[in-house]
């Protein structure tokens, strides 16, 4: 996607050879601001700290975090430990432990010497695999945007949550791909976006994304989705994932569920999209996903800016509320319409996402 008109990724290797280029999403949406990342703790950090954020942008990082590891050290004990350190930065996106494993299976079978050229070309090929993916999402989801469309003979109202967008992802994103492509292709369409509490990815995020690229959005309290989806302002919810089981079940960002409860009880269609690195076939049912618990400041403190433009932490509980931060929660498969995934349409039901999951490497 573009920043002030210049093409761009969420990361990518810097010219130098000995580093990785990030955008810091924590800095969003008011400053655009590139961090370098040189070493194993610098990207172990960017994950756990939220500078990249995402599921498919997790697994991303943590590849070329191996890559990084490997410049500095590449026998048995040095992979050992960097695929340790990054496993633990974050637990409940699978696409983590996908990349580490992947990265893993590549690297152990050759000597020291040949690591860390071959764990650099594999974090490259594993990023561009991730935009290629979610180009096809982005077709498929068109598809269907288009038929929407068509029988309604109007604007298509989308309402999404969190950012799955191209800062979640390498490019393109996997809920606004088809966005993005729908507005390109012309179609008439208008975003509902939840500011989605408590680290407002919606608002900091998904908002400057369509913004900078134009689609028209409007950025709503968690909370108002229902309301909308009552009034028939919401003809489709679509958002992404950072675990699909294999029932079907959707593990994303908290309130998730209750906007599918919503829209079960309105008819209004929940659609998921799902890059292959996302289904975890291991996992039987969505409960069995491991649920992030983040700091209670999140929830007892809102980042901002002071009418002095400085950056400033605001405590908006009184001082010394306890608080709790699941960041994820599962939504059934009975409630998910269907899931986009780059190679077509598929219920979420686990006989259909037997050939959907990852392909083996």
């Amino acid at each position: 996607m573009r920043v002030d008109g210049r093409a761009m990724r969420t990361i990518w290797p810097l010219d130098d050879g000995a580093a990785v280029g990030i955008i810091d999403q924590t800095r969003l949406p008011h400053e655009f601001v590139v961090v370098r990342l040189e070493t194993l703790e610098d990207a172990a950090r960017a994950i756990s700290d939220m500078q990249v954020r995402g599921a498919p942008l997790i697994g991303a990082t943590a590849a070329f975090g191996m890559a990084l590891a490997m410049r500095a050290g590449a026998d048995d004990a040095a992979l050992d430990g960097a695929v340790a350190r990054l496993t633990a930065t974050r637990p409940t996106a699978v696409n983590l432990r996908w990349a580490l494993t992947r990265m893993r299976a590549a690297l152990a079978p050759l000597p020291a010497a040949r690591r860390p050229e071959a764990a650099a070309a594999l974090a490259c090929a594993i990023a561009d695999e991730d935009v290629a993916i979610n180009a096809a999402i982005g077709e498929h989801g068109l598809a269907l945007l288009r038929q929407l469309s068509a029988r309604k003979a109007g604007r298509l109202d989308i309402l999404t949550h969190c950012n799955a967008g191209w800062l979640a992802t390498v490019d393109w994103g996997t809920a606004t791909a088809p966005i993005y492509k729908a507005h390109d292709a012309g179609l008439d369409l208008h975003v509902w976006v939840d500011e989605t509490r408590p680290r407002n990815q919606g608002a900091a995020l998904t908002m400057w994304e369509l913004m900078n690229h134009g689609v028209p959005c409007t950025l709503i309290a968690d909370n108002a989705g229902g309301h909308l989806m009552q009034q028939g302002r919401v003809d489709l919810c679509l958002v992404g994932t950072d675990r699909v089981a294999a029932n079907g079940d959707v593990c994303n960002k908290i309130g998730t569920y209750l906007k599918a409860l919503a829209a079960a009880d309105n008819g209004v269609p929940f659609y998921v999209a799902a890059p292959s690195p996302s289904i975890d076939l291991s996992i039987a049912a969505g409960h069995a996903t491991p649920i992030e618990e983040r700091a209670a400041e999140e929830v007892t403190h809102v980042p901002g800016r002071g009418a002095d433009g400085r950056a400033q932490l605001t405590r908006i509980a009184p001082a010394g509320a306890r608080a709790a931060n699941p960041a994820f929660d599962v939504t059934p498969a009975r409630l998910v319409a269907g899931l986009i995934t780059e190679r077509g349409l598929t219920p979420a039901r686990g006989e259909s996402l037997a050939t959907f999951g990852a392909p083996p490497h």
